[in-house]
Order: structure tokens, then C-alpha cells, then sequence
């Protein structure tokens, strides 16, 4: 990583060597991400400002300072690598997302969550695609084949709900924090697993095959990254439970597990696999089953160290993308039309409103229809902060925009630079604007009131990881009200209750042949130095 960092400042002053431009890039990115921490702790109360934005502006300061030293002559000082993201950046923030969630509240949801996420996301892009189709060839801003145009409907459809997110909390309102999570990281991993498919398809002539082919090769993505994600969440499982570890050392449990997550991301991107879904999925699975395996010590060790890193990573990430708007290179190319290039962002922002919404209301009556408890059904108050939270765009956006219209970061064609360009001054636009109206809007809508939370969660577990995957903490057959379900017939239950239908039929599995194999809640592994450690 200090090659990459090196890479994007040049030698300030008479500074010599490369090496010794490598320290001072990480001694640069250590005291931002420090300035960062304290001054988010500074404003933790305040109602306008959270974390991401707090980033994004220093980012940026510290961007205008770097360029004024320079003489506003180091155009590479802020080349974006989309390497470091998504090789470095991306894997821990998507795998605590998946290692942190509250699983009941996502396995309830996962319908609607699907529809949001996966559903949504392709309509979007589509409301996106055509009316860039529509408007862009009106303002003649250069050659764009369909195969762009549906690119660009992948890139912003990409949402970032980091600041709707740090707003809402899990246990005050669990259904809506459920539903923008889960659809943020499946719009990501469809965002990206559709942007793949078009770059791999040959879209000058669009026939009924290649479409049909299009849509096969989008749903093997989705499902062998799914699959790959829990398999190696599985291994890492049965690994830990056989061969104990912790009994010698509790650092070689914690290693291991850090270790067969980023594993699992990495395999997906060596088999061309969407690494977003595979590491989400590797970090639910190992909630479920490594979590339980390891020592009590290394519980709590993975609980913090991986929200440390993804903490890190975030904070890391926007600075970097305030950073990297100041790029002088791209901004050149569309000095002499800035008209053109507010134009284009006007109209891709007034698209992202319309295909949020397109999909947000019609998909969550649809939702509602299928809900037979009132307090499962989503408000239109709820749908409105849903709809709000995908506005904002951030980092994937930014190296989907980059992958496309950039070679090794750099921008030389003029429309290539205004899609650079609007890409980053949306991502600035909606992070900053939208976001600093986030708490206000929250607080507006849904007014603060203490809830007490459907699901219970240990002290000395991430979150709700003592929740099994599909049920309550106690693992009996319970409602989300805690009342026992009756039992009718299989075929009605499935009609009426299909999430509990197939939570009863998946415990039952979990308990009889998952458990026995891979461990999970209820094993006990041998603590060092415990008495069962010590028998001969």
C-alpha cells in the first residue's frame, strides 16, 4: 500500500528519494486520519455533520494546500487507483457489514431487501441508461456507444448509504436500518456484478440471444459469488473446530479468520466473481459458525479488530475521493465548456431522483401487499428516508466511472473527462448536500423514541452475532414478537408465513446437520489453560 500512496503525491519541495516519499505519504494519511477521528468525536452531537462528510472536507482542504505548494503544477499528486479500493479498501468494509448484521432482521427482510437491492438496482439503471441515451446525444458531448450508456447506468446506480446509516440506529428502528443496509450492499455487489457483464459483452448488436445470455451470465455472477462466499466461511469453520486453535494460541484463531475472509474476496476476483457478495456472504457465515469456534478472547478480539478496519478504510476512503477531486488533469478538458459539464451532471442527478423513485414506492407497496402484520409493512415515511438514503453516491461510483473512462487513472479525451468530472462532482454534490440533510430529515420524519429491539444482543458478541440465522437468540421457533407460531399446514404456512416457513425448515437442518459439522452457537472450544486443556 505505501507504493500506491507514494504513487499519488509527488516529492514536495526538495524532498529526495522515493522511499523517503513513501513516509512522507503515510505520515500525511496517518495524521488526516486522526484529525479525522478527533474532530468526528468533536461533532458526535452535532445535527448536520457526520463522519463521512467531516472526512470528505478535510480531504478536500488538505487537497487545495497540497496543490498550492505545488504551484498547482502536480496533476498526478491525486490519481485515483481503483486497485487500492477495491483490492485494500473494499474487502473489510463490506465484510463487517456482513459480520456485524443483525441476521434475523436481515433473513426477514431478505425479500424485500432482494427487491431493493438486486430488482431496484436494474431498474435504475435502466431509467438511467435511457435518459442518458436521451439527453447526452442532444448535447453532443462525443462518441458514446450503448454499451457506455448502460455503463454509465451501472455507475450511478451505485448508492452510498454511509450517512443515512451513521443516523439510524439498529435496535430504535430495526426494520428501517435493516432495509437500507441490506439493499446498500446488494445494490454494490449488483451495481458492480452488472457493470462486469456489460464490459465483458460485445453490445453492438443487441439480439434476443445475447440478451438472454446477458441475464444468465448476471445470475451465475450472483450465485457462484453467494455460494463461493459461504463456502469458504464453511471451511474456515470446520478448520478452527477441528484442530482447536486456541488451546495453543488464541492469535493463530484470529489470524486465520482474518485471513480466509480476505481469501475468500481475492478467490472471487481470481474467477472473475462479483468479491463484494463473496465476502459479504463469508462474513454472515462465519458470524454463524467460526465466530462460536473460537476462544472468548478471540471473540472479542475479531468483534473490535474488524470493526476497527472497516472503520479505518471508510475514513481512509473519503478522504481519498475529496482528494482526488482536485485532480487537475481531469478539470483541464472541460475548462473550456463548463456549461457542458454542469449540464451533464444536472441531468445524470435528476435522473439518479427519478430511478430512485421509480423503484423505491412501486416495490415497497409491492412489499406491503405480501405483509400481514402492520408493523412489517413499510410506512411512506419510511419509504421516503429509503428513498432518500440511495441518493448519495460514493467510492463505488468512483472506481466504476475510473474503470471506465480512465487508463491507469489517467483522462485523455474530452468526454471521457466530463464523465470523470460529473461522476465527482455528483459524488460531492449528493455526499455533502444530501448528507448534511440527513439528520434533520430522520429527526423530521421519524422523531426519536426509544424501541426495544426485536432481537437481544449479547455483550460479548458483534452485535447480534449470538442470533442464529434465521431465528431468535434461544433458538426456538419464535415470531418476531416472540410468540410461538402455529403449526398449519405446510403449504398454507408457506402462503401466509413464507419467512417462517423457511426459517423452521432451515433450523431444523442447521441443528441436525450443519451445527454437528461446523460448530457455531452452542460449541465450546478449549480455552488455554482450562481444566478440560489440562486432562492427559
Amino acid at each position: 500500500m505505501a507504493s500506491e500512496l507514494a504513487s499519488m503525491f509527488p516529492k514536495l519541495g526538495s524532498l529526495g528519494t522515493s522511499d523517503h516519499g513513501s513516509v512522507v505519504s503515510i505520515n500525511l494519511f496517518v495524521a488526516l486520519l486522526c484529525a479525522c477521528i478527533v474532530i468526528g468525536h468533536l461533532l458526535e452531537e452535532n445535527r448536520w455533520i457526520n463522519e463521512s462528510i467531516t472526512a470528505l472536507i478535510i480531504g478536500l482542504g488538505v487537497g487545495v494546500v497540497i496543490l498550492l505548494i505545488s504551484g498547482g503544477k502536480s496533476s498526478h499528486l491525486l490519481v485515483f487507483s481503483e486497485d487500492l479500493f477495491f483490492i485494500y479498501l473494499l474487502p473489510p468494509i463490506i465484510f463487517n457489514a456482513g459480520f456485524q448484521v443483525k441476521k434475523k432482521q436481515f433473513f426477514v427482510n431478505f425479500i424485500t431487501i432482494m427487491l431493493f437491492g438486486a430488482i431496484g438496482t436494474l431498474i435504475s439503471c435502466a431509467i438511467i441508461s435511457l435518459g442518458a441515451i436521451k439527453f447526452f446525444k442532444k448535447l453532443d458531448i462525443g462518441f458514446l456507444d450503448i454499451g457506455d450508456y448502460l455503463a454509465i447506468g451501472a455507475i450511478f446506480a451505485a448508492t452510498d448509504s454511509v450517512c443515512t446509516l451513521q443516523v439510524l440506529h439498529q435496535d430504535e428502528t430495526p426494520l428501517l436500518y435493516s432495509l437500507v443496509f441490506g439493499e446498500g450492499v446488494v445494490n454494490d455487489a449488483t451495481s458492480v456484478v452488472l457493470f462486469n457483464a456489460i464490459q465483458n459483452f460485445d453490445l453492438s448488436s443487441v439480439n434476443p440471444s445475447i440478451a438472454l445470455h446477458f441475464i444468465g451470465n448476471f445470475l451465475y455472477l450472483f450465485l457462484a459469488s453467494t455460494l463461493l462466499g459461504a463456502a469458504t466461511g464453511l471451511l474456515s469453520a470446520y478448520i478452527i473446530k477441528k484442530l482447536y486453535f486456541g488451546r495453543h494460541s488464541t492469535d493463530r484463531e484470529v489470524a486465520l479468520m482474518m485471513l480466509m475472509a480476505y481469501l475468500s474476496y481475492m478467490l472471487a476476483e481470481l474467477f472473475y466473481l462479483s468479491g463484494i457478495l463473496t465476502v459479504f456472504f463469508c462474513g454472515i457465515v462465519m458470524s454463524h459458525y467460526t465466530w462460536h469456534n473460537v476462544t472468548e478472547s478471540s471473540r472479542v478480539t475479531t468483534r473490535y479488530a474488524f470493526a476497527t478496519l472497516s472503520f479505518l478504510a471508510e475514513t481512509f476512503l473519503f478522504l481519498y475521493v475529496g482528494m482526488d477531486a482536485l485532480d487537475i488533469e481531469k478539470w483541464k478538458f472541460v475548462s473550456d465548456s463548463p456549461g457542458l459539464s454542469v449540464a451533464v451532471s444536472s441531468i445524470l442527478m435528476g435522473l439518479i431522483l427519478l430511478g430512485r423513485a421509480a423503484f423505491v414506492f412501486p416495490l415497497s407497496f409491492l412489499s406491503n401487499l405480501m405483509k400481514k402484520s402492520s408493523e412489517e409493512k413499510i410506512t411512506f415515511r419510511q419509504q421516503v428516508i429509503i428513498w432518500w438514503a440511495g441518493l448519495m453516491r460514493g467510492a463505488v461510483s468512483m472506481a466504476l466511472a475510473y474503470n471506465k473512462f480512465t487508463r491507469l487513472g489517467h483522462t485523455q479525451l474530452q468526454d471521457n473527462a466530463i464523465m470523470i468530472t460529473s461522476t465527482i462532482t455528483i459524488v460531492l454534490f449528493s455526499t455533502v448536500v444530501f448528507g448534511l440533510m440527513t439528520k434533520p430529515l430522520i429527526s423530521l420524519l421519524l422523531p426519536p423514541q426509544r424501541q426495544l429491539s426485536t432481537v437481544s444482543s449479547d455483550a460479548n458478541s458483534p452485535k447480534s452475532l449470538t442470533a442464529p440465522l434465521l431465528g431468535s437468540q434461544e433458538g426456538s421457533e419464535v415470531d418476531l414478537n416472540g410468540q410461538e407460531l402455529p403449526h398449519p399446514p405446510s403449504l398454507r404456512m408457506l402462503l401466509s408465513a413464507p419467512t417462517h416457513k423457511v426459517h423452521r425448515y432451515w433450523r431444523k437442518f442447521d441443528d441436525s446437520f450443519m451445527r454437528p459439522v461446523f460448530g457455531g452457537r452452542g460449541f465450546t472450544p478449549v480455552a488455554p489453560g482450562s481444566p478440560t486443556e489440562q486432562e492427559p
